[in-house]
């Protein structure tokens, strides 16, 4: 019950430093970055192979740049 006050009261006290917890913002902010371009770039993906008979789950038409049909090819950026 003591803990609880404490908590309360605000007087507890950090296992990391604030250079740590600003640290770790940041990297959670990068690795969030990285999955949205992932998931954007899968949609691009999907769509640009959607006309080649696999179901909207499936992404086996992944490969080299321009692998997919004549006018849904891949570009490179």
């Amino acid at each position: 019950m003591e803990t609880g006050k404490k908590r309360l009261a605000g007087d507890t006290t950090r296992q990391a430093t604030s250079s740590e917890v600003t640290g770790l913002k940041r990297e959670t902010r990068d690795l969030k970055e990285v999955v949205a371009e992932q998931t954007l770039e899968l949609r691009l993906l999907k769509k640009a192979c959607s006309g080649m008979r696999e179901t909207s789950n499936e992404v086996s038409c992944i490969g080299k740049v321009g692998d997919c049909p004549a006018g849904r090819g891949i570009t490179s950026t």
